[in-house]
């Protein structure tokens, strides 16, 4: 008989091979489940006889409100004060302004443009202001505009925002 007739056993993998191959299987089902774990929505815990108290919208908005004219109030003293100039106080209402639109209505207005804001189609007084007060305060060479109407129309927009 000829050494191509006979025949081999078919190779078998060593016990070091299965044992990595179900540590791998183990690690991706844990991982697995950790991701699920970690990224499914929290659930408020309730206690037996107590009501979970959700604060009213009109609260919550008043509340922006307050704290929004407060820093409003803030700047224009700032200016008043001279511890800000013009231009600075322009830049600072117009981040305050921005502010109370993105954390009240979740729009992203601290990073949009004039131009953005028009396309969105918001409320005409941010427009206003923005493009009547804050980007001639801001961008425009020479004397800035009087803060005191930037500070109005800041506030006439915290107060009219919906």
């Amino acid at each position: 008989m000829s050494a191509a007739d006979e025949f081999y056993p078919p190779a078998q993998y060593g016990w070091g091979w299965m044992l990595l191959a179900l540590g791998v299987i183990a690690l991706l089902i844990l991982l697995g489940w950790l991701l699920f774990f970690l990224t499914r929505p929290k659930r408020s815990i309730v206690l037996p006889g107590a009501e979970q108290i959700t604060p009213p919208a009109g609260d919550v908005l008043s509340m922006l409100r307050t704290e929004y004219n407060a820093e409003i109030d803030r700047i224009e003293g700032a200016y008043r004060s001279g511890a800000i100039d013009a231009r600075a106080a322009n830049l600072e209402l117009s981040r305050v302004v921005r502010t109370f639109v993105n954390e009240y209505s979740g729009l992203e207005a601290p990073v949009l443009t004039l131009d953005d804001l028009v396309r969105q189609g918001v409320q005409p007084e941010l427009i206003d202001a923005v493009g009547r007060h804050y980007y001639p305060s801001i961008f425009r060479r020479g004397s800035a505009i009087d803060p005191h109407a930037g500070a109005e129309a800041a506030r006439l927009v915290v107060k009219t925002w919906h």
